[in-house]
């Protein structure tokens, strides 16, 4: 990458994070996919549009747009190369040749003026380091009159994940997390920001519209755990206690998902912010 702010995301995303999601590609895609139809509706995309996709991640958002842009074309761009490895790897053995992907910070990348149609994202934008900068940027790229359509997370407490690793607290040094307007996945939890933010970036007939979908987390409560534990934030907390600690924070989240297990699968629910918004004509 030439140009790169996000650095902190940028390392993150790089290194175990990055390498943890593109090797459970199809673990996040099946807790994510339930937004994907109401995202890809709102941004209303034709067959003859050119779609960016910021924060496209492994790619699934990238490829869904691309099989409805058959004429046009879709680029996918992210900070995180081994999510993007995963990303080009699938779309070619799924024979998608419209989609392409980048790696790109969104906030300050050079994109053409005006070259895309519409721009989407599914939980990707809520970590810019200048969220102003970021989004007036992504607006450059569109074509006067283009479309903003993207997923962000809604209030923490309306979140099955959150609440599951909030059940950790005697465990865990989870403290206070999910305050709307902070750095981090809740930055645009709160609608007035979404709207201040937006506006501020140029944008005009911002609407945010409250979705929200089951999405399942693994086969078991067990499974769903241990999941949710190796992720990067969740070793970032049993690194900090011992082994002990760790063994009764797993059985606590266990005990905890058992009661979203139905039909071979462990089911959370999550709330985001389906917001929309255009380019001035």
């Amino acid at each position: 990458m030439r140009d790169v702010v996000n650095t902190e995301q940028a390392q993150a995303w790089n290194g175990y994070e990055g390498t943890y999601w593109a090797d459970h590609q199809h673990r996040w895609d099946a807790v994510n996919s339930g937004f994907d139809h109401p995202l890809l509706t709102a941004a209303a995309i034709g067959e003859h549009d050119h779609v960016l996709d910021v924060g496209c991640g492994a790619g699934q958002t990238a490829r869904l747009a691309a099989r409805r842009a058959t004429r046009g074309g879709v680029l996918g761009v992210d900070l995180s190369d081994p999510m993007l490895e995963r990303a080009r790897a699938t779309a070619a053995r799924e024979a998608i040749g419209n989609v392409t992907f980048s790696q790109a910070d969104a906030q300050v990348h050079p994109f053409g003026p005006g070259a895309f149609d519409a721009a989407i994202s599914r939980y990707g934008v809520m970590f810019f380091a200048d969220p102003v900068a970021a989004f007036a940027n992504i607006g450059k790229a569109l074509r006067p009159g283009g479309r903003l359509a993207f997923i962000c997370a809604a209030d923490a407490g309306l979140n099955g994940w959150v609440r599951a690793i909030a059940a950790l607290r005697d465990h865990l040094p989870v403290g206070d997390f999910g305050t709307p307007g902070l750095p981090g996945m809740f930055s645009l939890a709160d609608p007035d920001r979404i709207r201040q933010v937006l506006s501020a970036s140029g944008f005009t007939h911002v609407t945010p519209r409250q979705v929200e979908a089951y999405g399942d987390w693994g086969r078991t409560a067990e499974d769903a755990a241990a999941f949710l534990l190796d992720t990067g934030p969740g070793r970032h907390l049993t690194g900090q206690v011992t082994q002990e600690a760790q063994d009764l924070a797993r059985e606590a989240l266990t005990d905890h998902l058992r009661g979203h297990e139905e039909h071979g699968a462990v089911r959370l629910r999550s709330t985001a912010w389906l917001v929309t918004a255009e380019r001035p004509a």
